[in-house]
């Protein structure tokens, strides 16, 4: 039986006639109209945002139709929102002379919000190495947190579960990682294809110190390493024994690759031929007078 004077909660005339669809549908995520000013970047966001022919055709797109997809966000602290998925569109709306965005407002820890910013960029078709590399590192380091895993044990397991959902290798994604740890002008010629992905990886194991001595060893060279080569700088380095003249005279040596091939300009063969051969009939027609000077050759070395 109630005690005398206890307060008992009478249900709401909107808490009896509600239905539980009109509920939920409060409850529900909505898409709000919001300004593009209150709109700003996640914390370390990996993804280049770039005034590229992509963007230009996304700008045009909004122009005409408006932003189809909203972007996400989350309430920050400082005031307005920080947008989790969305940062091209954002862009291209402040382009296209937008005010404001489609957004669904979400509420969500760091370790969530940024799984959820590396997923939604990681289905763009083309990523630069750097994007792939800092967005692997962040949502790995997400999901250890969120796990609290520590150790090497636990942070394999973790790669390994992230690699299984993301199809893709869990060694791959190590050595993806390892280009983090480049200082940003190799980092950057990796993006560029000017130093390749297996050599970048050996030297990410260098100190900083070493690899700004190593931009200089490549420019003395005026080459960039082999795959071998970046081992054995490696190699060096874990001997403490990774000095400048070390280095030069590792990427001084000739490569096997270039000791294997030889490349003549087009322009310089060209003249030799008539303009109606296409490249693979100059190619046949040096082989064929190349065989016919070997056997000259053999004729006198017999007499």
């Amino acid at each position: 039986m109630p005690k005398k004077g206890a307060n008992i909660r009478l249900s709401s005339y909107d808490d009896i006639f509600s239905t539980e669809e009109s509920r939920a549908d409060q409850s529900a995520e909505k898409v709000q109209e919001i300004p593009l000013s209150e709109l700003h970047p996640f914390k370390d966001h990996p993804f280049k945002v770039l005034d590229d022919e992509a963007m230009q055709k996304t700008v045009e797109s909004i122009r005409q139709y408006g932003v189809m997809v909203p972007a996400i966000a989350r309430p920050s602290p400082e005031g307005g929102y920080e947008l989790i998925a969305g940062h091209r569109r954002h862009h291209a709306s402040e382009l296209a002379g937008k005010e404001t965005m489609p957004v669904i407002v979400r509420e969500m820890d760091d370790d969530a919000a940024t799984i959820l910013m590396v997923d939604s960029n990681l289905q763009r078709e083309e990523l630069l190495p750097s994007e792939r590399a800092f967005a692997y590192r962040m949502k790995l380091e997400a999901i250890n947190h969120q796990g609290k895993t520590f150790g090497q044990v636990g942070q394999k397991h973790s790669r390994d579960s992230m690699a299984a959902e993301m199809n893709e290798s869990s060694r791959q994604i190590q050595r993806f990682i390892r280009l983090t740890y480049l200082i940003p002008e190799l980092l950057d010629m990796v993006d560029q294809k000017k130093l390749a992905f297996n050599p970048a990886v050996e030297l990410s194991y260098l100190r900083p110190e070493e690899q700004k001595l190593f931009l200089e060893a490549m420019d003395y060279a005026q080459t960039t390493p082999s795959l071998s080569q970046a081992q054995r700088i490696k190699k060096y380095s874990q001997e403490n024994k990774c000095t400048l003249d070390v280095m030069c005279a590792v990427m001084d040596e000739i490569k096997k690759d270039d000791m294997s091939k030889i490349t003549i300009s087009h322009d310089v063969i060209r003249k030799y031929f008539p303009k109606s051969y296409t490249p693979k009939q100059m190619e046949d027609t040096i082989i064929r007078l190349l065989e016919q000077w070997q056997k000259k050759r053999q004729r006198e070395q017999e007499r």
